[in-house]
Order: C-alpha cells, then structure tokens, then sequence
C-alpha cells in the first residue's frame, strides 16, 4: 500500500510583526531565492530552497507590504507605509535609491526586463520609475479609481494589471498609452491577482470566489466558489493542474484547476495571507510547503 506523502513545512523565523506579503525569485545559477515583507518594517531574503535566512534590508521606518526580487534576483525592491519604496542590492544589503512618495506605497514588481520599477498604492496613482535613471522623475499613468492593492506586468512589459482596496474589478492599462483599456469584472474587490508562470491565466481572488482568466484575450475561463472568503489564490506554477486558496478559515485549501474539486487541506489554524506563494504561519514565522 502506498504512503501518503506527509506535507512538512521549513519554519522561518525572524519576523517581529505579520508577514503579509512573500515573493520566489526565478531558477538563478546559484538557485533560487524569496524575499518576505513584514509590518515589522524589515524586509528579510532568504534561501528559497531550504529557507535559511542571508540578510535583512534595513532602512524603512514603517510597514512593508509588498517586496519582490528582479529575474536575477540580483537587486530587490520594496513598498512601504513610510511613503517609500526602496530598491535594494540583494547581494551586499545596501540601499541603492529609495523613491519618495505622497502617501502609503502597498505593491511593486519589476518589469521583466528588470529596467523599470512599478509602484502604486493609496495615491491612485502607477508609477513607474527607468532603474537605469533612478533621479528621473517617474512616469505616471492614467489614474486608478481606487486605492491600489496588486499590480502586476504582462504581455513582455506591454500591459500592467491593477486592483483596488475599495472596489471591484482588475484594471489593465496599455503601457504604450498609459491609459486603461479593459476592465475584468468582479462583484467584491481584489485581493490578490496574479499572472501564471507560463502566461496563459490571470488568477484572481474577490469575495469567496477564485476566477481564471485568459491572459491574452482576458475572457473568464473559470470561476469557482470557496468555502470561505479568501484572501489569496495561487496557479500551481509547473504543471497548472492544481491551485490553492487562503482566507478567513484559517486554512490552506488545495483545488483541482479543471473540476474546482478540493482535494486537500493544509495546516489548521494557518492565517489569513496576502501572498499564497507560500503559505504563512500565524503573525511571525514563515512556513515554506512542498
């Protein structure tokens, strides 16, 4: 009889304060790497493999909410309730430039081309700043009608997605135009969105309902409802035929993509997250699940 595979997690201390948002770097030469952001205000890097811990950046002086590492993970940015977001050399910890805004900064992400840096946030406003010219005045786009709560690059740095704290729907923006040019509809409002690693879907999470989308034409391809309101969903980045859902039950529910049948649980008593690209232990620790 075959064994059930027993799902242990690497535990991460180090955090003082909620972890509320976690990023994977790709496969580098030297592996691979994840980047968490805190209340606690200190960003921390770890190994992504085993979780040990290699530095913290230091430097904001308010909540972190967003962070994440470039392609090569090489430098790493974060989003803060200081009215900054910071870019940061993730091999020596330094600070390289910190961009000044009017108000709280909760997500950033690199393009993939790893020349520009996206910021958005309760201003309304996307920002984004030419890394290769960090003292040039950023370039903003058409106004977002609420305050921003994920955004996200697409289509080889020619199309940005956003949602909003205070209403429903993602928004797209041609980043040729700088102006937005579709809407995907949804009752409540976006709590996380992301694009899979294959580009073909948007995953969403609104309400209790976890949606797909088809990136290219962005028709809804599936919806499924959750057993609870959810915070988080994540596209199983390899194979595609799994997702996972996080929210106010405090457990981690494992779906399968094509029948929305849930088809595992993992860890009672777990948190609500922002981020289920791993999942996040209750307030302080981090826990890494294969």
């Amino acid at each position: 009889m075959d064994k059930k595979k027993v799902i242990a997690p690497l535990v991460c201390h180090g955090h003082s304060r909620p972890v509320v948002d976690l990023f994977y770097s790709p496969v580098t030469p030297d592996g691979f790497f994840l980047v968490s952001a805190s209340k606690d205000s200190t960003p921390m890097l770890r190994n992504g493999e085993t979780g040990d811990w290699i530095g913290t950046f230091q430097g904001h002086k308010g909540a972190v909410w967003s962070c994440c590492l470039d392609k090569y993970a090489i430098r790493a940015a974060s989003a803060s309730a200081d009215f900054s977001a910071k870019l940061w050399d993730a091999l020596t910890g330094d600070e390289l430039h910190s961009f000044e805004h009017k108000h709280i900064v909760r997500a950033c992400a690199f393009s993939e081309d790893t020349n520009l840096l996206l910021t958005g946030g309760m201003e309304k406003v996307l920002r984004v700043f030419d890394l290769n010219r960090s003292d040039a005045p950023p370039r903003e786009l058409e106004k977002s009608p609420g305050s921003v709560r994920t955004i996200a690059w697409l289509h080889s740095d020619q199309t940005i997605l956003g949602s909003c704290t205070d209403m429903g729907g993602v928004r797209l923006w041609d980043v040729r135009t700088g102006t937005i040019v579709r809407t995907l509809e949804t009752k409540s409002s976006v709590t996380s969105a992301e694009v899979s690693q294959d580009g073909r879907y948007i995953t969403t999470a609104d309400g209790s309902t976890v949606k797909f989308w088809d990136a290219n034409h962005f028709g809804l391809v599936k919806s499924y409802d959750m057993p609870c309101v959810v915070e988080s969903a994540s596209l199983e980045p390899k194979y595609g035929n799994k997702f996972i859902a996080g929210g106010e039950d405090m457990w981690i529910h494992v779906f399968d993509f094509h029948t929305g049948e849930e088809v595992g649980k993992v860890q009672q008593g777990a948190p609500r997250t922002s981020s289920l690209r791993a999942f996040f232990a209750r307030w302080r620790i981090l826990r890494v699940w294969f």
